[in-house]
């Protein structure tokens, strides 16, 4: 597995760990439909929520944020309906990106974008 695969799998793993400590309780990792894939989904006060991961060594080229863009968005919501469907889920919904960003010294932060886009 390419290096950057690996990172991206160890910063799921980190994530899906930081909300479940916060509360979350986790459903699902790496959904998949057609050419979308889910990196997390969760239960948290009566939501489903897809989360979308990203790891950063540094903010040097942009914060996690920036690199979800409208493409990416779309193919996030199109898995997102296929689940809720399959799931039959009636409850609301929220779609949040987490970035996992680790320092030189390899120190770990997370920030979490709630509601970060529809």
């Amino acid at each position: 597995m390419a290096e950057h695969n690996e990172k991206g799998k160890r910063a799921e793993e980190l994530a899906k760990d930081w909300l479940t400590g916060k509360g979350y309780v986790f459903r699902e990792a790496n959904y998949r439909y057609s050419h979308s894939e889910i990196d997390l989904i969760f239960e948290y006060k009566d939501l489903l929520v897809f989360v979308e991961v990203k790891f950063r060594s540094g903010v040097g080229f942009g914060f996690a944020e920036e690199f979800v863009d409208y493409t990416k968005r779309k193919l996030i919501i199109k898995a997102a309906d296929h689940y809720i469907h399959e799931n039959d889920w009636h409850k609301d919904i929220r779609f949040d990106i987490v970035g996992v960003y680790q320092d030189k010294n390899g120190n770990v932060n997370f920030r979490q974008f709630e509601d970060a886009f529809y």
